[in-house]
């Protein structure tokens, strides 16, 4: 009898040794399992960040936004006498009778203020057709300096000095600009044969800045506000 009972002891031995080495082996790919899924999913919070689609920049042909600071259309245009790169003492009441567009920008340090300025130039007939006579561009900074940077560009338009920048603030010029009030932003101001202010344009501020316009833009801002010679 008891030599039956070791015999059946013997044989459940492998048995319960190979139901414990199962046990093991599921409770081991039940581990691996759970760590692989664990980092499966860890992996996939940290990974890179995948680039924001941003929608493409395309340029609208609309005519650029802009403000309508003070002075006005319809006020007096507040008189000046400013030192010009010629070397002479530009007045305004110089241009009395006459249709005159004051172009105010940042100058100096700011080469899409003077692309502007090449434009204006080049441009001088389609300003004429919608009534302008001349074009006087101000800016602050020492006037060697505006004179010499108008020699290195070629252009010819009257450039005024406005070192104190008494004529820009009166203008509320500085107003709009990405340098504070410290230059003059993107203005133009036509002033009439009265003078009186026809029209004005400040593109130079908040959001977007503009230090430079097109002419068929600038053009067609002018003529949208009656501005037709």
């Amino acid at each position: 009898m008891a030599s039956r009972n070791k015999k059946r002891a013997a044989a459940m031995r492998p048995l319960k040794m190979n139901t414990n080495r199962l046990a093991v082996l599921i409770g081991a790919g039940v581990v691996v399992a759970i760590f692989s899924a664990f980092f499966l999913i860890l992996a996939q919070d940290s990974g890179p960040a995948q680039p924001a689609q941003s929608a493409p920049m395309v340029r609208s042909d609309d005519a650029a936004d802009y403000a309508v600071g003070s002075p006005g259309v319809g006020e007096m245009a507040p008189g000046f006498a400013m030192e010009s790169t010629s070397g002479d003492t530009v007045d305004l009441t110089d241009y009395a009778g006459k249709s005159v567009l004051l172009y105010f920008h940042e100058g100096l340090g700011c080469q899409p203020c003077w692309d502007q300025m090449r434009d204006l130039d080049a441009e001088s007939d389609q300003l004429t057709a919608v009534g302008v006579d001349a074009v006087l561009t101000i800016t602050s900074g020492p006037v060697d300096l505006i004179a010499q940077k108008m020699e290195d560009d070629k252009l010819a338009s009257v450039a005024l000095a406005d070192t104190k920048m008494d004529v820009i603030k009166e203008y509320g010029a500085n107003d709009y600009g990405m340098m504070g009030d410290s230059r003059a932003g993107h203005s133009f101001i036509l002033v009439g044969p009265d003078g009186t202010i026809q029209w004005r344009a400040d593109y130079g501020g908040a959001p977007d800045y503009t230090m430079y316009v097109s002419m068929t833009d600038l053009l067609a801002d002018m003529t949208a506000a009656g501005v037709n010679g």
